[in-house]
């Protein structure tokens, strides 16, 4: 190990604290001035079951989890529900320690709770201490949480016990502490701190690691924010004053931090009884002349196929937001996978028309959140946001300033009354709605209670001012009109560089990599590393995925040899959709995929790259599947 970055892991149970002490951990650590990335693993259980979270800590900007990691602080799990060694799922309570060992880098360090902790029901743990040079702080962090206050204060005592071995200025800490606790636990919780602090530098060798945290310092403000948490601001900033929804895993984030701020701004969120209801409720908000958006996980957002379909037929705006998670069914709902990739594209009936976007991180959620708003309001049309527990959850530090732009409450094509005593009209004095010409597709509409502009919204296919139709002219000319929107929308997003498509490395690389959404960062880094092993290989990161771009991506591909596409799904789906808009570089495309529930590490990319484009070899192993290109 080097003092180039800690990857600290601290695990526990679920109600062990471990989410709010990494997230004061790292917060404070970014306000010193170094860079950091968090990544989140937990199990489907309200409470009990093992968990964990890695902190990553550099002094340069980070963009992914790293390869493996440096420092376990072992807690246990204090809520195992059933402590038995012939327990169906195994001993609960050590597996904080014992799940976590296979990843740990060599030299690293274990702090693990004696309190809580036996290590002898691991086994060969004593062997593979000496096998992997690790050191060890076997420490009772219950007995000095419960000597000063109470057992949740061992995170505390973790945390100090960190600070003491990896260099870090106690004061740091402590600063963040105070700003967080209120006095009555402050207090105590100190006394747990410096205690452990002076247990490890009294009892133990301190120095004997090689790890400590860099030093840094940022050029202006930083915040510490997931996407769920950037997903929901950007909606705020861009005029959203209605939310819908139910909640489920891990779309319930953004859902909750919207209804937390949406009433002090003269807003409304609505807990309903299904996405059914969630859907047709933002619809409706919409359609009376409001910013709205619902949203759900996979299994919920099923649900939503229908309402979805009513948007895109009524050409009422709106903004849906798809947590993936992985499926099929109720899967894994607490672990990302990007297999919902096709769901959210192609739901609905007929020959739906939709723009969807998958952002990067953190920053690009707030910026593409704002987008699909003013894409919505502007074609009337349904956009919507596809992310995943991954970049719904990690947290990284972006600068303050992402968050400065002018809010937006403009509700698109609409018009005026004044404007609508010279619009068409039907002869029963409907307002023509629907009108078979308009700019891009786009026929203004009129909010409800406007003098003239009455008019009728039906699911059915419809003439001008909204009757059914079932006329062969009219419903070409609708349908060609609708799905002109989608042209202009590409024409739009490619104007004055307004797309988020990310190319990154050389721009002479023999080969590339695209990918689409949360693995942007993780491929990033893989190509740094594969740079300094000498291979000359670029990303397209793609985060508009309808209307998909084919010059960009057509541009990319021929500019390299071969192609290998990235994503976490077990069928391909980005590489499917690939081939389906531009089936002519079929031959050129190979797939990395992976689908166990963990996301990507740069290391498991650059392997695969090498092993799969550069040596030719098919992967078929445990985390990662190799599917060949077309001419292999």
């Amino acid at each position: 190990m080097t003092d180039d970055e800690l990857i600290w892991r601290i695990a526990g149970g679920s109600g062990d604290g471990i989410a709010s002490t990494s997230q004061n951990f790292a917060k404070a650590l970014m306000r010193a001035g170094l860079h950091v990335f968090t990544h989140r693993h937990y199990p489907s259980r309200i409470r009990g079951g093992h968990t964990y979270t890695e902190v990553r800590v550099s002094a340069d900007s980070v963009t992914s989890r790293g390869d493996g990691y440096n420092f376990l602080l072992a807690l246990g799990d204090s809520f195992a529900r059933n402590p038995q060694e012939d327990a169906y799922y195994g001993v609960e309570e050590i597996k904080p320690l014992s799940e976590n060992l296979d990843d740990l880098d060599e030299g690293g360090v274990i702090v693990y709770d004696t309190g809580l902790l036996d290590p002898d029901d691991i086994p060969n743990f004593d062997e593979r201490i000496d096998a992997n040079n690790w050191h060890v702080y076997d420490i009772n962090l219950r007995e000095i949480a419960r000597e000063h206050g109470r057992e949740v204060m061992r995170n505390t005592a973790g945390v100090a016990i960190t600070c003491a071995i990896a260099d870090i200025d106690p004061g740091i800490i402590k600063d963040m502490m105070a700003d967080a606790m209120p006095d009555k636990i402050f207090e105590p919780n100190m006394d747990v701190f410096d205690d452990a602090y002076e247990t490890v530098t009294s009892e133990f060798d301190a120095t004997a690691p090689d790890i400590s945290v860099p030093t840094g310092n940022h050029d202006e403000e930083q915040v510490l924010v997931s996407g769920s948490d950037a997903i929901a601001y950007g909606a705020i900033d861009e005029g959203c004053r209605f939310i819908s929804g139910y909640p489920m895993t891990p779309w319930t984030e953004v859902f909750t931090i919207m209804s937390q701020n949406l009433p002090e701004i003269g807003g409304v969120s609505e807990q309903v009884e299904d996405e059914i209801a969630a859907a047709a409720l933002a619809i409706g908000a919409s359609h009376a002349g409001v910013k709205a958006m619902s949203g759900s996980s996979g299994g919920g957002f099923a649900l939503m196929s229908e309402p979805l379909g009513l948007a895109e037929m009524t050409e009422t705006p709106v903004v849906l937001i798809e947590a993936m998670r992985a499926g099929p069914s109720t899967g894994m709902p607490t672990k990302p996978e990007q297999g919902d990739l096709e769901h959210v594209l192609y739901t609905s009936q007929g020959d739906s028309h939709r723009v969807v976007f998958a952002p990067a991180d953190s920053e690009e959620a707030y910026h593409q959140t704002r987008r699909a708003f003013e894409i919505a309001y502007e074609y009337q049309i349904p956009s919507i946001i596809l992310y995943d527990q991954k970049n719904g959850g990690e947290l990284q530090n972006i600068p303050a300033t992402v968050f400065d732009e002018e809010p937006n409450p403009d509700l698109g094509s609409t018009l005026t009354e004044a404007e609508l005593e010279d619009a068409s009209h039907d002869p029963s004095g409907k307002y023509n709605r629907f009108q078979h010409a308009g700019e891009n597709g786009v026929s203004p509409r009129s909010l409800p209670g406007q003098e003239g502009g009455r008019f009728l919204a039906t699911g059915n296919e419809h003439m001008p001012a909204g009757h059914i139709s079932e006329d062969p002219d009219n419903r070409v000319n609708q349908v060609n009109r609708r799905m002109e929107k989608l042209e202009a929308i590409r024409d739009d997003l490619e104007t004055d560089g307004q797309t988020r498509n990310t190319q990154y490395g050389p721009s002479e690389a023999q080969y590339g990599i695209l990918t689409f959404g949360s693995q942007q960062g993780t491929v990033r880094e893989a190509i740094d590393e594969l740079d300094t092993e000498g291979y000359h290989v670029k990303m397209l990161g793609v985060s508009e995925l309808a209307p998909y771009p084919v010059k960009e991506v057509s541009s990319f591909i021929e500019s390299v040899d071969e192609v290998l596409v990235v994503e976490m799904n077990a069928s391909a789906q980005f590489r499917g959709l690939t081939q389906k808009e531009l089936g002519r570089y079929g031959d050129k495309l190979s797939s990395l995929l992976k689908y166990n529930g963990n996301p990507f590490e740069p290391a498991e990319i650059v392997d695969g790259f090498i092993n799969s484009i550069v040596e030719d070899r098919t992967l078929n192993g445990n985390e990662t599947k190799y599917i060949p290109a077309a001419s292999d």
